[in-house]
């Protein structure tokens, strides 16, 4: 059945009443809100995130260059509600102008410098630190399947997930227009998959930190409701080979649980400024 017609007005004007689970948050204006400084630890990096894919994204990284031996690496990561609109604060807002997360502030040379977007931080830390990125004829794949995955996010949260799990009502148009693009998404990893381990090259690199925390949940049936079914997400073999081999990384397991505010207490990690803040959480 198709759904009730609309017909869009000649301008569009914001309504906060249909708005759906975000009204209280969503505008069509960018800016801070509210003046309020941003936390500071005693690290060279301090990340400002939440444990959504994109957050978990930073995280993860930052625990996988920990893992192989990066000290340097080590970072404050400060929990950033998005519910309840602290990314509108005058502080994050200086470190991310548009009000989303993750964001990082790099303190590590005598200039302080902002990044923002969650492929932007992948590839800044990959190459400060030479690590998860290829120098070689192989650079060019893993930053094509970097930005894959970045360009194909929107589709999959904001477009299915938005649709199928937080709309406030059902329509049916989009829910299948954002279901195939992201059953087609999966296929094209999945045929990727079959013929090499890893998305960008013969080793683990940022491409698979940047996809594996969009995909793991799917194959795991912890995103969107019911979404693993709906989808029919056991069909992609070779991604679940891959999100199951990731997920089971150390670096991965600490890096999932940084910044979430959500589920049982021993899996959230509200704020975490060393190693030590890992001890009795369920990884």
């Amino acid at each position: 059945m198709a759904d009730a017609t609309y017909t869009p007005p000649e301008v569009w004007t914001h309504d906060a009443e249909n708005g759906g689970r975000f009204a209280n948050i969503n505008r069509p204006t960018a800016g801070a809100r509210e003046e309020k400084d941003l936390p500071v630890g005693e690290h060279d990096f301090q990340l400002y995130s939440l444990a959504t894919p994109n957050g978990v994204k930073a995280t993860v990284m930052f625990e996988e260059l920990l893992e192989a031996g990066h000290s340097d690496a080590e970072y404050d990561a400060w929990t950033i509600n998005i519910s309840e609109a602290q990314q509108f604060t005058s502080g994050f807002v200086e470190v991310n102008p548009n009000s989303k997360i993750p964001a990082l502030l790099d303190r590590s040379s005598d200039r302080p410098v902002r990044v923002f977007e969650s492929g932007a931080i992948l590839l800044h830390l990959a190459e400060k630190f030479g690590a998860f990125v290829p120098t070689d004829h192989n650079r060019a794949e893993v930053l094509s399947w970097l930005f894959w995955q970045i360009g194909s996010a929107p589709f999959i949260g904001g477009g299915f997930g938005h649709f199928y799990a937080y709309a406030p009502e059902k329509f049916e148009y989009p829910i299948n227009r954002y279901a195939m693009e992201t059953k087609r998404l999966f296929d094209v990893a999945d045929q990727r998959l079959a013929r090499s381990e890893y998305l960008g090259a013969d080793n683990y690199t940022i491409a698979d930190i940047a996809a594996a925390p969009w995909m793991i949940p799917f194959v795991e049936g912890t995103i969107y409701n019911e979404a693993r079914k709906f989808l029919s997400i056991d069909e992609y073999t070779n991604v679940e080979r891959w999100a199951k081999q990731i997920a089971a990384r150390p670096a991965v397991k600490r890096g999932r649980i940084v910044n979430k505010a959500w589920g049982d207490e021993d899996t959230q990690l509200l704020e975490r400024h060393s190693v030590a803040d890992f001890e009795g959480k369920k990884l």
